[in-house]
C-alpha cells in the first residue's frame, strides 16, 4: 500500500497524504475492514483525478481572477498634484514628482487603466427567471428619520420630502417620486427611486390625494416616516456626475418665482464653482458648491432654462413699445450662463500670459510697467505695431514696430492681430505671434489690451490669466485717491493735468460696462485705489498663476 496519492505532476497531494497517515495511526482503534475501505478509496485513481480538477479550479478562481485595487487612479493623481503644488518651491523631490505626474504618457496609462478597471470582462451566467404572479404587486416599505430638509407646498408642483420630491402622474393620477435630491435622506438610504409609486405614508393611504395632502401628513409626523411604495419598472442611475461649472450669473432661489421649491434651491454668485451632480431634469439641475461634499445638493436652473430667461429679457419691450437698448459691442451670440471647467495645472517652463483689462485711466499700463520692471528677464510685454512715422528719440523695435499701412491692413485682414485700432489717422495693434514668441521663450507675457481683445486672446492655445483692474466703489473715493496720488490724466496727450470729474464718471461707467460684458471671463480682480497695494496684489496673483492649479475651461485642459 502506498503512503499517498500521487498527483499528475509527480507530487503527492498533502491533504490526502495527511488523511492516510491519520488512518494508519488509527489501525488499532477502528474496524480493520472500514480502514481498508477508506485507504483504498483515498488511493484510487478516480479520487486522485477529482482532487486534481478541484485544485486547478480553485487555483483559477483564487489566483487568475485579479481585481483592480481601484478604478479611479487618474482622480488620485489629480488630488496628489493638488497636494504637491504648494510644496514644489520647497522640496526638489516634490517638484520632480509633480512634473513626472504631469507627463502625458503616465496620464494616458492611468486613463487606460481606469477604463479597463471599470469593466467586467469575465463571463456571467444568465439569471434564472423567476415566475411572478402578474396579479401580485411588489411592495417595499422604507423608514426614514424626519429631518430639517425642505418641505414645500404648491399646487401640482414637486414637493421635497426628506430629500425627495413627489408629483401626481398626469396619466394615472397616482403619487410618484419625481426627483431624488443627491445627499438627502432618501438618497442616502438607497431604497427610494425616481418613479416609485407612493401608496401609504405612516399607514395613511394616499390614493386620490394631492402632493399637498401628502405634505400635510409629513408635516404632522414626528420621528420616523414610513413609506409603502411600489417600485418603478427601472431604477434610474443616481450616480453623481463629475461635471464642474463656473457660474456666469448670480442666482437667488428665494426670488425665483418658477423654482419648484424655494427651500430646495441653491443660491450662488457669479464666479462660484459648482459641482453639477445631476442633469436628469432638463430644467432644474442638482448642484453643490465645490468643496461642500457633505451637504445635500440643491436645485439650480439648467443651462437651457437660464438661456431662455436671458433671451426673454433681451427681447423684452419697454412700455413705449421700443426694444431695450443694448451696448453696441454686445455679442448677442454669447449667452453667459455656465462654463464647464477643470483644474489647469502649471507646467514647468510654460507660463500663462497675464492679461490686465479695465477702463481707460484706471492704471493698467502703470501696473504692467511696474511688473515688467520688477523682473525684466521674466516678465515681458510685446512691442506694438504702428503705421505712424518714427519720432525723434524713438528706436524701431523698442517703442513700436513701424510698418506701412498697407502691410498692417493686410495682416489685420489675415487675423494676425489680437487687437488693433486707429488713432488720429494711424493704426496701432498687437500681433498674436509676438505674444506666442514670448510664451515660447519661457517668459511671462504681460498685456493690457482693450477688453474686446478677450474674444481673440481667450483661447486654449494661450490660456491667459485675466485680471480685471477696477476703480474704487464710489466716485468720491476714486477722486480722492487720484487727487492724493497727484495722478495725471491719461485722456490728455500732454499728461500735464489731473483728471476731471467727467473723466472720473466716464471711468466708472466704462468699468461697469466691462464688468457686465466680460467680467465673467476674469480669473480675478484688483481694486486699484492705492497703486502700491494694487501692485502687491498683482505680484501675488502672478505668482499664483505660475504655481497653483486653477480652474479653467475644460477645453484648455484636454
Amino acid at each position: 500500500m502506498t503512503a499517498a496519492v500521487m498527483a499528475s505532476d509527480g507530487s503527492y497531494d498533502p491533504v490526502i497524504s495527511k488523511l492516510i497517515t491519520s488512518l494508519k495511526e488509527s489501525e488499532g482503534l477502528s474496524d480493520e475492514q472500514d480502514l481498508g475501505f477508506l485507504q483504498n478509496l483515498l488511493q484510487s485513481k478516480e479520487l486522485n483525478a477529482l482532487v486534481n480538477v478541484h485544485s486547478k479550479v480553485a487555483k483559477i478562481n483564487k489566483d487568475d481572477r485579479i481585481a483592480p485595487l481601484l478604478s479611479s487612479s487618474m482622480q488620485v493623481l489629480l488630488e496628489t498634484l493638488e497636494l504637491l503644488a504648494p510644496r514644489c518651491h520647497i522640496s526638489p523631490l516634490c517638484r520632480e514628482i509633480f512634473h513626472l505626474l504631469q507627463t502625458p504618457h503616465l496620464q494616458s496609462l492611468l486613463f487606460a487603466h481606469d477604463a479597463i478597471a471599470q469593466k467586467d470582462f469575465y463571463p456571467h451566467l444568465p439569471e434564472i427567471p423567476v415566475e411572478v404572479d402578474e396579479d401580485e404587486e411588489t411592495i417595499k416599505i422604507v423608514q426614514l428619520v424626519k429631518s430639517n430638509e425642505p418641505l414645500c407646498a404648491g399646487a401640482q408642483s414637486a414637493e421635497p420630502i426628506v430629500g425627495a420630491t413627489i408629483k401626481t402622474d398626469e396619466e394615472t393620477g397616482k403619487i410618484i417620486i419625481a426627483r431624488i435630491m443627491h445627499g438627502g435622506a432618501a438618497d442616502r438610504s438607497g431604497l427610494i427611486h425616481v418613479g416609485d409609486e407612493v401608496i401609504e405614508v405612516n399607514n395613511i393611504n394616499v390614493e386620490g390625494k394631492t402632493p399637498g395632502d401628502v405634505l400635510q401628513i409629513l408635516q404632522n409626523s414626528e420621528g420616523t416616516i414610513t413609506f409603502k411604495l411600489v417600485p418603478s419598472d427601472g431604477k434610474l442611475d443616481q450616480r453623481e456626475s463629475k461635471v464642474r461649472v463656473k457660474a456666469y450669473f448670480d442666482y437667488e432661489p428665494e426670488n425665483d418665482p418658477y423654482i419648484p421649491c424655494k427651500e430646495a434651491g441653491l443660491g450662488f454668485v457669479r464666479g462660484d464653482i459648482l459641482h453639477i451632480v445631476s442633469q436628469d431634469d432638463s430644467y432644474w439641475w442638482q448642484a453643490r458648491k465645490e468643496g461642500e461634499k457633505t451637504t445635500r445638493a440643491g436645485l439650480i436652473p439648467s443651462r437651457a432654462l437660464q438661456e431662455r430667461r436671458i433671451l426673454h429679457e433681451r427681447t423684452a419691450k419697454e412700455p413705449n413699445g421700443e426694444a431695450k437698448t443694448e451696448n453696441d459691442d454686445f455679442d448677442r451670440e454669447l449667452i453667459a450662463t455656465y462654463e464647464e471647467v477643470a483644474k489647469l495645472y502649471p507646467r514647468p517652463g510654460v507660463f500663462r500670459p497675464i492679461v490686465l483689462i479695465g477702463a481707460p485711466g484706471i492704471g493698467r499700463n502703470e501696473l504692467k510697467r511696474r511688473l515688467v520692471a520688477r523682473d525684466p528677464e521674466k516678465y515681458k510685454s510685446p512691442v506694438p505695431y504702428t503705421t505712424r512715422s518714427m519720432r525723434p528719440g524713438e528706436v524701431a523695435g523698442r517703442e513700436y514696430l513701424f510698418v506701412t499701412r498697407e502691410k498692417m491692413e493686410a495682416d489685420i485682414a489675415a487675423g494676425k492681430f489680437i487687437e488693433y485700432g486707429e488713432y488720429k489717422g494711424h493704426l496701432y495693434g498687437t500681433s498674436g505671434e509676438s505674444v506666442k514668441s514670448i510664451v515660447n521663450a519661457g517668459c511671462v507675457c504681460v498685456l493690457s489690451p482693450h477688453y474686446q481683445a478677450l474674444k481673440t486672446l481667450r483661447t486654449a492655445q494661450l490660456k491667459p490669466y485675466i485680471v480685471h483692474i477696477r476703480p474704487p466703489a464710489t466716485f468720491e473715493s476714486l477722486k480722492q485717491t487720484r487727487t492724493k496720488a497727484r495722478a495725471k490724466s491719461t485722456f490728455d496727450e500732454t499728461n500735464s493735468r489731473g483728471f476731471t470729474d467727467d473723466e472720473f464718471q466716464e471711468m466708472i461707467k466704462s468699468d461697469e460696462r466691462i464688468n457686465f460684458l466680460y467680467g465673467h471671463f476674469c480669473d480675478d480682480e484688483i481694486l486699484n485705489g492705492d497703486l502700491t497695494e494694487a501692485f502687491e496684489k498683482l505680484v501675488e496673483l502672478a505668482a499664483k498663476s505660475e504655481s497653483e492649479p486653477l480652474w479653467a475651461p475644460t477645453s484648455w485642459v484636454q
